[in-house]
């Protein structure tokens, strides 16, 4: 692409003269490329315990550097892997790679999320879910004060709204008509019972709460007040059945990519089928 862009404005400008006709950088090796191989992966996750996705990520996005990346992970407390936390559920970033791009100056959560993870450009709702992880991890890295976090953060969160299309896409969202087959808004309606655990009418931010410790996941405030966000669109501090067929038919029609709130709704169910199942077996019900 280097070569291409120079040919190109050596032929629009014919002032430039180049001293040598050939390409100077052709075969020039990138960093990390002099010890890469298709299967340096397998070393990663022999070596130091990594996810196989996260190894494979690691490998493509920083060739043999991969292995000082690896270095600066901590530990995961579990059995597998041993060290990686991701930064997000959905994405193969790990911890290591917040402290590694400090060390290459990224200074600001903007920095981290846009120019060196570009998980911004990939996921905006990832991305805001993953800014409290990454700027804790900074904090640590670059010594920043509670008051330099938080002006971290609403940084961050205004680069997603504004340069990234977060608000837009939000409100654009709202006007996408409902486009679902019977037997989907069958499905989603009775995902959306379950989450409604008293009957309410909808779901409150409790529902999510308790939605999230059944499957397992511990989540802040924070968090479960962003998980709200993102659907509510009416900003009542509730999430009713139309704004959940909304944000699923969003899903269906590719205007959004990814919701915390529906994947959750999606796991209830399954923690729900998995709790019956157990009552009728331990009721001595059944067939």
């Amino acid at each position: 692409m280097a070569q291409e862009t120079i040919d190109a404005a050596i032929k629009a400008i014919p002032e430039l003269k180049p001293k040598k006709p050939e390409c100077q950088t052709d075969g020039l090796q990138l960093e990390g490329s002099h010890g890469w191989t298709p299967t340096m992966y397998i070393r990663l996750v022999q070596d130091f315990g990594l996810e196989c996705e996260v190894a494979q990520h690691l490998a493509t996005s920083y060739g043999d550097r991969a292995f000082a990346v690896a270095k600066l992970a901590n530990l995961t407390g579990k059995r597998w892997p041993v060290i990686g936390n991701k930064i997000h559920p959905e994405f193969p970033y790990i911890d290591a790679e917040i402290r590694y791009g400090v060390r290459e100056y990224a200074v600001t959560a903007v920095d981290m999320i846009a120019r060196r993870l570009r998980l911004a450009f990939l996921n905006v709702q990832a991305a805001q879910e993953a800014l409290p992880t990454i700027v804790n991890i900074m904090a640590e890295e670059l010594n920043w004060s509670d008051d330099e976090k938080k002006k971290q953060l609403e940084m961050a969160h205004n680069f997603l709204a504004t340069e990234m299309g977060m608000s837009v896409n939000r409100a654009s969202r709202d006007k996408i008509p409902i486009t679902l087959s019977q037997e989907e808004v069958k499905m989603y309606v009775k995902r959306f019972q379950i989450l409604d655990h008293d009957h309410k009418g909808y779901v409150s931010i409790n529902d999510i709460r308790r939605s999230m410790k059944n499957t397992g996941e511990n989540v802040t405030g924070d968090e479960l007040h962003e998980i709200l966000k993102e659907i509510d669109t009416n900003m009542n501090g509730q999430v009713e059945l139309d704004e959940y067929l909304q944000m699923m038919s969003a899903l269906k029609s590719g205007h959004i990519s990814h919701s915390r709130f529906a994947r959750m709704a999606e796991l209830e169910e399954v923690h729900n089928k998995v709790q019956s199942k157990i009552s009728v077996e331990r009721s001595g019900g059944g067939f």
